[in-house]
């Protein structure tokens, strides 16, 4: 976990904010219920995914599209998920 985010510590705050955004992606930023997004908090794709099966695919596809997007990591677990 972590992504290589951890590495950001002195980065431009700019940057930071641009990734917690993401306002670039036209999926980045999903309006949920409270509930959800408790149950979500900061776990990945192996540790949680969306309740509605149908969303689970676009789900996937915006996860690994941000990771590519910032350049982060993905470990074996994640990146056999999202395959």
């Amino acid at each position: 976990m972590g992504s290589g985010r951890w590495q950001w510590t002195g980065a431009p705050v700019a940057r930071r904010q641009a990734d917690a955004n993401n306002l670039g992606a036209e999926h980045s930023l999903l309006a949920v219920t409270a509930k959800t997004d408790r149950r979500k908090a900061d776990q990945d794709p192996v540790e949680w995914m969306p309740p509605a099966t149908d969303a689970r695919c676009i789900y996937l596809s915006d996860w690994g599209g941000a990771k590519g997007r910032w350049s982060l990591t993905a470990d074996r677990r994640e990146r056999d998920t999202l395959r």
